[in-house]
C-alpha cells in the first residue's frame, strides 16, 4: 500500500506579488524551496487563510533571499498582496518508508525568511 503524505509544507508565507499576466504557477524565493525540499516544477497546493481559497499548481523558483512569494496567472485572481498563505507538497510513501518519513515544515516570520524548521507539527499550535 501507498500513502499520499505532507512532504514540505511552507507555513504563514506572505504573498508579497499577485501577477495576472502571466501563463500560471507560484514564484518562490529558491533559498525557502532549498530549505523544505521542494523543486522546480513540483506540484504544491495553495491554502489562503485571509479567504480560505485552496488551489494546486506548480512552482518556479525566485530570487535567492528575496522572500519572494508570488501567485501567477489564473491563481492571482485568489489571493492579494499581502495575503497570509500555506504552501504544502505531498510525496507518495510506501509502508515501509512511513516509519522513515519526516517531512520538512518551515514556519515563516512576517518578512518570509524562515523562523523555524520542524519535522512535525506540534499539537493544538496556535502560530
Amino acid at each position: 500500500m501507498f500513502r499520499t503524505m505532507m512532504k514540505s509544507k511552507i507555513h504563514r508565507a506572505r504573498v508579497t506579488e499577485a501577477n495576472l499576466n502571466y501563463v500560471g504557477s507560484i514564484t518562490i524565493d529558491e533559498s525557502i524551496l532549498n530549505q523544505v525540499d521542494i523543486l522546480p516544477h513540483e506540484k504544491v497546493q495553495i491554502v489562503n487563510n485571509n479567504n480560505g481559497e485552496r488551489l494546486e499548481t506548480y512552482v518556479i523558483p525566485g530570487k535567492r533571499g528575496s522572500g519572494v512569494i508570488c501567485l501567477n496567472g489564473a491563481a492571482a485572481r485568489l489571493v492579494q498582496e499581502g495575503d497570509i498563505v500555506i504552501i504544502v507538497s505531498y510525496a507518495v510513501v510506501s509502508e515501509e518508508e512511513l516509519e522513515s518519513h519526516r517531512p520538512k515544515v518551515a514556519i515563516m516570520d512576517e518578512y518570509n525568511q524562515v523562523e523555524q524548521l520542524i519535522e512535525q507539527e506540534p499539537p493544538l499550535t496556535i502560530m
